[in-house]
Formats: structure tokens, C-alpha cells, sequence
């Protein structure tokens, strides 16, 4: 039987004084200690904000990782019995690789403290997000894991949780307990990007958010004024939170103010399999993934909608009439119809360019169809093995089925693979603006979380049909004005980072949902300055996805 093991998350907010913050940092730890805690998780950029003057500001405040701010931090876990997480910049051997000049390499860290007050792992943050790359160096090489004796911990930091990537990899490679320390103003942190690494990942997750502003006080009204942005919106977002591995948020902090965060875990949770037996980890197939680890294709020109109608229902009536009204994409939950009798649908009732996406028990494969009124003009067969169709699910895809057509370009993703990240990852490395998905979800955490985040962090739309009870059909587009702080950002900003547009069925009526995607903003990519959430991923960091560690 896996330990109980107790954790906390100490929020709290910094300023420019390093002395004062590590003053701050002890203070947080003292308070954390009165809960008995065994790991503690401390939020990102504890030593300085994360803005600075110039390089040389920037290599002044960071830390070294035998100097005296680290040796506090770790002589105070030592006296309070347990592992720490201390984010801070610090300095680094080797050549900087940030955007403008520093003295030396500077990284943003997930230091680990073992109970001992040892340095157990020093993780650099591997994707940095907007300003911090102008005097930050990414990663270069993979997260340490730290081997417990109650299981086997791994790191990342705020950015990297916002891509699948970063978590995916620490969790594959062995995981039990994910920590994540977090610098954000963004509202979708704990509503969305931290509690779904945890599902998807079958792992706990404990994440760490500042509190207090993100800037120096007196540049808040300046910075406020200049982006057109509410003051408050550049204040810590809070919440830290600790995740069970089926989504849960077991527990969860203030959005303003200090607070400890405290939950005992069971980490023999870590890992279960789906309701109907299915094992994530196991059914992985590195060997469809290796694009991963490859840089990524740059997009072509094809054509793409500003927006399209479309319409995820619950029967074959339902789409015949949404394909009648002028719906360009109708998608039907997973298993609900026959061959036949989709494609009859679709040749009587689709307009040009107009498509109907359910899926078909095809003798021993579980098969995705994309129908038209010329018939059938994809089959996108299921990549992963599901528990519940293994009395007939004998032959599984080798590999995602882009489908081109008037208004962007399709992808199929065939019921159970969108709960794996990697799919939907495939689907954006070909270019695919739009994913159909016809379901029948297991977890609340599919429609919940999961696809929500395929939209997000792919910059793809979706449309997902469910018949329920777990799931609800969905139709998920990208908002205008993406990029953060761009000089042409018209929208008014809402503290969300990388939230899409939902739109939900009501599963009391019935009736499917109707709305429309916006397939020409799927080339926008760039969440802020010298970040983008596709072309940037650290690729050759990820050959853990295209191996076989997670099986």
C-alpha cells in the first residue's frame, strides 16, 4: 500500500529586495511547518519579480545555487523535516542564449531540498514565457527526477504546464508526484492548465501560484496604463492548488493573500486506470509520436475560414437538420449510427463542402468516418486500444488523417485518443485547424478539462459530440486577439492566459449545441513575445514521448 503522504503549497508575493524576500520564503516555510507537511511547493521567482532593468540587473538579483540565499532555504528544511521546492533565478556555467545581452547564463529553477537540507535536483524552466526570455536561458536538457522514499517526484514551472509536453515527458519518465511553481496573473492556471496534467497524466499534482503584484509597485499603474489592462489583473492569480489524478482539485487556496495550501495524498492513486480498465500509460504508442521530437513543420497556406457553422448532436435527425440549416461541420457522438446510414445522411442533406464525422464499428477497428454528399471522404481508424472494445478491437491507425476541404483543414479524433495529448499534438504539427470528436466519455475530466486544453494549447477549434451522461457536447473556437500586450490587441483583456470559447450542450434538453469556429485564427500562435505555443516547443528535449518509458 502506496504512504499517505502530506503536501502543501505556501503562496505568498515577493518584491525587488532579494534580502526581504528570502525573509519572506522563511517565513512561508515556518507556517507551512506548523501543518507537519512532507514536500512543500513554494511559487515561482521567490528571489526577485521576474522584471528587470538590463542584463546585468537581472545576473545581480539571481542567486547561486551554493550561495546564501539557497543555503537558508535549505539549513529551514532541514529544521522543518521536508522536501522543498524553491523557484529562483540563478546563475549558471555556459554561454546565455537569452534575447539580449547578460554577464553570464541565468536560469529560471525548480530547486529540490531533500529533508536533509541537500540539493536533491536543479530543473531550469524549459519554457519561458514573453519578457523572461529577453535575460533568460531555457532548459537544455531534461528535468532530474528525486527518488523519495514515499515515490518518485518531478518539476516544472508555470509555463511549462500551459503545453502538454513538459509535464507529459516528467510523468512518462516516472513521476508519482508532479510539482508545479507558478508566476501568473492568468485566471485559467487553476481552472484549466494545472488540473489537467494531473488527469491526463494520471499523476497528483501540486502547483504553487504568487500572489501580490508582478511588478515592481511602482510600475504598476505605468504598465496598467500602456497595455490597457485592469491594475489588478497583474497581481498574482492565487489559487494554488493540489490535484488528484482524475482532475479533482482536492484542495485550493484564495485568489488573493498568503495562505498554506495543505492535503494528505495517497499516491497509489497514481496511475489507475479509466473506469472501464483502460491503462493511459500503457496503451501509449511511442512509435506514432516521433513528429513530437521533431522541430516543427512550418504551416502552409491552405484555405482557412474566418467562420464556419457547425453542430454537435446527439442523432442522425438532429444532423440532417443541421446540415440542412447550413452547418459546414456536424459531428454525432462515438458508436451511434452505421456506416450507411451516416453516409445516407450526408449525401442528402450536405451542402458544398459541408461534412457529417460520426464513428462506426468497422469489423475489427474502431473507425472514425468524415462524410460528405459525395460519400465518404476520410476514415481515420482509432491509434489507441480501449478496455471496453476489446472483444472486437483487434487493428488500431498508424497515424492522424489530415482532411482538407473548403473551409480549413479536419482531423478525427476517434473517441478515448483524445484523452492522450499527443494526438491532438499530431493533428497541429499537420497543420490541422479543426478537430472533430465524436465521444463517449468515461471521466468528467474529458469535457471538463481535456478538450478544452486540445483547443488551447494546439490553437485548434473543436467540435465534440457526446451523448452523456458523463460527457456534453461541445463547440470550442479561438478568440480574436490572442497574442498577450500586441500593440494591436482590440479585445478587452480578461486575466485569462490561454482560455477558448466554450460553448456547451444542455444535457437536460437534449439537443445538441450549434454554433460557429473560427478556423482562420488557428495561425496564431504566439501566446506572448517570443512565445509560441506550437513552433516553440523544446522538441529536443522529448524523446521520452516517442519511447516506449510510458508502456
Amino acid at each position: 500500500m502506496a504512504p499517505v503522504v502530506r503536501v502543501a503549497a505556501a503562496q505568498f508575493s515577493v518584491g525587488t529586495d532579494p534580502e526581504e524576500n528570502l525573509a519572506t520564503v522563511l517565513a512561508a516555510l515556518d507556517r507551512a511547518a506548523e501543518h507537519r507537511p512532507d514536500v512543500v511547493v513554494l511559487p515561482e521567482f521567490c528571489n526577485h519579480l521576474s522584471i528587470y532593468d538590463d542584463g546585468e540587473h537581472a545576473w545581480t538579483v539571481a542567486v547561486e545555487l551554493d550561495g546564501p540565499f539557497v543555503d537558508a532555504v535549505r539549513a529551514r528544511a532541514a529544521d522543518i523535516g521536508a522536501w522543498v521546492q524553491l523557484n529562483c533565478t540563478v546563475r549558471r556555467p555556459g554561454p546565455s542564449t537569452s534575447r539580449e545581452p547578460a554577464p553570464g547564463r541565468i536560469t529560471n529553477t525548480n530547486i529540490v531540498i531533500s529533508p536533509a537540507g541537500e540539493i536533491a535536483a536543479a530543473n531550469d524552466k524549459t519554457v519561458l514565457m514573453g519578457a523572461e526570455g529577453d535575460f533568460l536561458s531555457a532548459a537544455d536538457e531534461p528535468a532530474v527526477l528525486v527518488r523519495t522514499p514515499f515515490g518518485t517526484i518531478g518539476t516544472y514551472a508555470c509555463m511549462d504546464g500551459v503545453v502538454p509536453e513538459v509535464p507529459r515527458s516528467v510523468s512518462l519518465r516516472g513521476a508519482d508526484l508532479l510539482l508545479n511553481s507558478l508566476n501568473s496573473f492568468a485566471l485559467d492556471e487553476a481552472t484549466l492548465h494545472v488540473p489537467v496534467r494531473a488527469a491526463e497524466n494520471r499523476s497528483w499534482v501540486v502547483a504553487c501560484c504568487k500572489v501580490g503584484p508582478l511588478l515592481p509597485a511602482d510600475r504598476v499603474a505605468a504598465f496598467s496604463a500602456a497595455m490597457n489592462v485592469p491594475a489588478d489583473a497583474l497581481y498574482g492569480a492565487g489559487e494554488s492548488q493540489v490535484v488528484a489524478p482524475d482532475g479533482t482539485v482536492v484542495a485550493i487556496g484564495p485568489r488573493a493573500g498568503d495562505a498554506v495550501v495543505v492535503a494528505d495524498i495517497d499516491l497509489g492513486d497514481h496511475g489507475r486506470p479509466r473506469p472501464d480498465g483502460t491503462d493511459l500509460r500503457a496503451a501509449r504508442r511511442p512509435e506514432l509520436y516521433g513528429a513530437l521530437a521533431r522541430a516543427t513543420p512550418p504551416l502552409d497556406e491552405h484555405p482557412r475560414s474566418d467562420a464556419v457553422a457547425v453542430a454537435a448532436v446527439t442523432d442522425l435527425t438532429a444532423a440532417a437538420g443541421a446540415l440542412h440549416a447550413g452547418a459546414s461541420l456536424v459531428v454525432v457522438p462515438e458508436l451511434s449510427t452505421t456506416e450507411e446510414d451516416l453516409v445516407r445522411v450526408a449525401r442528402d442533406h450536405a451542402g458544398p463542402g459541408a461534412v457529417l464525422v460520426g464513428s462506426v464499428r468497422d469489423g475489427d477497428a474502431h473507425t472514425g468516418l468524415v462524410a460528405g454528399a459525395d460519400g465518404v471522404l476520410a476514415r481515420q481508424v482509432q491509434l489507441h486500444p480501449v478496455a471496453r472494445h476489446c472483444d472486437w478491437q483487434a487493428r488500431l491507425g498508424d497515424g492522424v488523417v489530415p482532411v482538407d476541404l473548403p473551409w480549413g483543414r479536419l482531423a478525427v479524433l476517434v473517441g478515448d485518443d483524445a484523452a492522450y495529448p499527443e494526438v491532438a499534438r499530431l493533428a497541429a504539427l499537420a497543420g490541422c485547424d479543426v478537430l472533430a470528436v465524436p465521444l463517449a466519455a468515461q471521466e468528467a475530466w474529458e469535457c471538463d478539462l481535456g478538450l478544452v486544453e486540445r483547443s488551447a494549447e494546439n490553437r485548434v477549434c473543436l467540435v465534440a459530440a457526446d451523448a452523456g451522461p458523463v460527457g456534453t457536447s461541445m463547440v470550442v473556437t479561438l478568440p480574436p486577439d490572442f497574442t498577450l500586450w500586441a500593440p494591436s490587441r482590440e479585445r478587452t483583456f480578461d486575466g485569462t492566459i490561454n482560455q477558448p470559447e466554450v460553448t456547451r450542450a444542455d444535457i437536460a434538453a437534449g439537443t445538441g449545441v450549434h454554433g460557429t469556429i473560427h478556423p482562420a485564427r488557428a495561425v496564431n500562435r504566439q501566446i506572448s513575445k517570443g512565445t509560441n505555443l506550437v513552433d516553440g516547443r523544446p522538441w529536443r528535449l522529448f524523446a521520452a514521448l516517442a519511447s516506449d518509458l510510458g508502456g
